[in-house]
């Protein structure tokens, strides 16, 4: 009795999903051209209240979803995952969609008996098409801002209260009236709080703009800024670290002329003097970060340094204007990685002669930039290197070609029953998620490397054979895709920008380093070799 039961309840709320849709369908084929104005104004109103309904039943299969399963069944790192991956929402949408669902959706306690919402006048509010859903975000933080010592009754009536409120009125509107009541409740703030404070803190750095520009945002708790009192009073004092001097003054005393030429205002002096605080942490020893020495390491093309166009991509991700990448090119370690320019093999490297695996690393992050899951934004400092076609453990080889970047989450999440990764003709780490996850989606992640979606373009048009023969040149070898990578971290010797180039251009025109790089040294044979 029971299977029939659940069989029949299943069935009816299929019958229900494909009555909405084809009610949908309906109504979008209907002639909304007969309709007077008074006819149109109520039946948009129809349609906002059951627009503003519509997550309420989101919420139900959210909360029933994260009841009959977990992220980890379904292949993913976090509920965030699966609803990013499996619906294609952002970071921000997917978390606001499953906080809304805890605090709005119908809850079960552990034994099993059903429980209201959190916020459950809001939740009745939301059911109905009352309030739309800037109203609820306005509800949702006026609430979560409701100081400790409210009590349980109070917090009912400020939730009661505030939703009343919201039928009549705008967001806008209501968010004033919730500042103003919240004002009210705790006119004197609240008290200095160390758990407080250590809650509270944080430093974070946004992404880049447009205009490669980045914003900081950030609290700093007492130590914090006591700590930085001192070295922001050094370094960020008029006339010192500034980069429009021809010998920048970054240790002693600058000079008068120094003092008297330094037009900066003082976030420009703390912002150059975080420069130098940090090129001096960067040259003791940090230890090391995922297998290599902390340092600054910049990807770019040879091409780009020749030209002087162009822009680098540190393994954080940043973009760096070219003359900003010479310019830390001064006193910086130069790498070469080479490829295959038809199939993106990774070949060999300069100044091989470091312990293996610094040198596979340096080589995976100017090939992949960083994390290769679909859509992940991770950088090079912040992944692991895994075996992309079989683990080690089940027979794979660590060699260059086999490996790939995956920060340590997805990393995680290649297991039987997950994601598994596998590299494709032109050397692609491809990962194909769980049957749970799969909606058609990209193999690749073109987040690091945007390059591969003009080049995949480009081979889609001709086959690798015809690509090999128009960029090969007289000799008939095929044309090389350099990379240089620099690992910058600050020397005694800085090299100015010209040295730089020379340095670079020194590498490429080295016949014996040539040699060297094309040559099969497990066979013996010399060419370029492909996957």
């Amino acid at each position: 009795m029971y299977v029939r039961i659940m069989t029949t309840a299943v069935a009816g709320v299929m019958a229900a999903m494909a009555g909405l849709r084809a009610a949908m369908d309906a109504f979008a084929d209907c002639d909304l051209g007969a309709l007077s104005r008074d006819e149109l104004v109520t039946l948009i109103d129809e349609y906002e209240t059951l627009t503003c309904r519509l997550p309420a039943q989101g919420h139900r299969l959210l909360n029933q979803l994260q009841q009959e399963t977990s992220a980890r069944e379904m292949g993913a790192k976090s509920w965030n995952a699966v609803l990013r991956i499996r619906w294609r929402l952002s970071p921000a949408e997917a978390g606001r969609r499953l906080h809304e669902a805890a605090a709005l959706g119908p809850r079960r306690a552990l034994t099993g008996e059903p429980l209201p919402p959190l916020l459950p006048v809001v939740a009745a509010a939301q059911a109905g098409g009352l309030i739309t859903a800037e109203h609820v975000r306005v509800l949702r933080d006026a609430m979560a801002d409701l100081p400790g010592f409210v009590g349980l009754a109070e917090r009912e009536m400020f939730e009661a209260d505030l939703v009343t409120l919201a039928v009549g009125v705008g967001p806008k509107e209501l968010k004033d009236a919730a500042a103003l009541k919240l004002f009210l409740l705790d006119q004197d703030g609240p008290l200095p709080d160390d758990a407080e404070r250590q809650r509270s803190r944080g430093v974070a750095i946004g992404a880049q703009r447009r205009d490669g520009m980045a914003v900081i945002t950030g609290s700093l708790t007492p130590e914090a800024a006591a700590v930085w009192e001192p070295l922001l009073a050094r370094f960020a004092a008029p006339g010192m670290c500034n980069p429009d001097d021809e010998q920048p003054c970054t240790s002693g005393t600058p000079t008068q002329a120094q003092i008297d030429n330094d037009h900066r205002t003082v976030a420009q002096r703390t912002h150059d003097a975080m420069i130098a605080i940090g090129r001096i942490a960067l040259m003791t020893d940090l230890g090391q970060l995922n297998g290599l020495p902390v340092s600054v390491i910049i990807r770019t093309t040879l091409q780009d340094l020749e030209s002087r166009a162009g822009v680098g991509v540190s393994g954080g991700g940043t973009t760096l204007p070219i003359r900003d990448v010479i310019r830390m090119g001064g006193h910086a370690n130069h790498y070469l990685a080479i490829f295959d320019g038809a199939t993106g093999a990774a070949l060999n490297y300069f100044r091989a002669r470091r312990t293996a695996s610094p040198a596979q690393r340096i080589m995976l992050i100017a090939r992949d930039g960083g994390c290769t899951k679909p859509c992940c934004t991770a950088g090079a400092y912040r992944c692991q290197v895994h075996h992309g076609d079989r683990d080690f453990a089940e027979g794979g080889y660590t060699n260059v070609d086999d490996l790939t970047l995956a920060c340590g989450c997805d990393n995680r999440m290649v297991r039987p029953g997950g994601y598994t990764t596998m590299f494709n003709g032109r050397n692609e780490c491809e990962w194909h998620p769980p049957a749970a996850l799969d909606h058609g989606q990209s193999r690749i992640n073109y987040v690091h490397r945007p390059e591969l979606l003009i080049r995949g373009a480009q081979l889609a048009r001709c086959d690798s054979r015809d690509f090999q023969t128009d960029n090969a040149d007289e000799s008939g070898s095929v044309e090389r895709d350099d990379l240089a990578v620099i690992d910058a971290y600050p020397d005694d010797d800085e090299l100015s920008d010209e040295q730089v180039l020379v340095q670079f251009r020194r590498i490429t025109e080295d016949a014996d380093f040539w040699h060297w790089a094309t040559t099969d040294h497990e066979h013996g044979s010399t060419g370029l070799r492909g996957p």
